[in-house]
């Protein structure tokens, strides 16, 4: 049986936790990551305390930016994990330096995927035999959009949950607007699952 893999994507301070920074519902991302996580990491301690090997792993991805890209550079305030992960977890860095996208394509969708800029992640998973995907986080049509394509172009399954993923306004479009876009293109384009985040927050199979 394939395991699945909780992508927790770039719920970092100046995202999420700074008011001067943040997406306009970041409070909604945090509280739903408290209770996603908080389910997960029971489901994983059962497993351990009877013996077996968990279903489920955790996978926190971090973005890196350098200077002239943003302020989600190492080491500082902005950069730093609202949810850092657990002893038995997995942090993974997401920095657009490392990535093997076209030199074409744009800089924000080679940043984005955690795939692209970890080239042994989908290996290492696959070794792991995790075989679906579940993402939530920041940005929806950045971070969260690329990773999902990516984990579907290295052949995972994916699962977006909705409501728990979402990023700023932009133009005429709220993030509101911009969240449900991004699930209608993952479902309808690239062949994702989206499922609204269940009742206690449990996670689908």
């Amino acid at each position: 049986m394939s395991r699945t893999a909780l992508f927790v994507i770039d719920i970092q301070h100046a995202l999420a936790s700074d008011p001067s920074t943040q997406i306009p519902h970041a409070a909604r991302i945090v509280d739903a990551g408290t209770r996603i996580l908080a389910h997960s990491r029971a489901l994983i301690g059962k497993s351990h305390t009877c013996g077996s090997t968990p279903d489920l792993e955790i996978i926190v991805v971090q973005h890196e930016e350098t200077p002239d890209r943003g302020n989600l550079q190492r080491g500082s305030r902005a950069w730093e994990l609202v949810f850092p992960p657990l002893a038995d977890e997995y942090l993974v860095s997401k920095d657009v330096r490392k990535s093997t996208y076209p030199k074409a394509l744009d800089m924000a969708e080679r940043a984005g995927d955690t795939f692209s800029s970890n080239p042994s992640l989908a290996d290492e998973l696959h070794a792991r035999n995790v075989g679906t995907i579940v993402a939530f986080g920041i940005q929806s049509e950045c971070c969260v959009l690329s990773t999902c394509r990516g984990a579907l172009a290295a052949g995972f399954k994916v699962i977006l949950l909705k409501g728990a993923h979402s990023t700023y306004d932009s133009g005429s479009k709220t993030a509101l607007e911009i969240e449900k876009g991004v699930e209608t293109h993952n479902a309808v384009c690239n062949g994702a699952r989206v499922i609204p985040v269940r009742p206690k927050y449990s996670i689908p199979s």
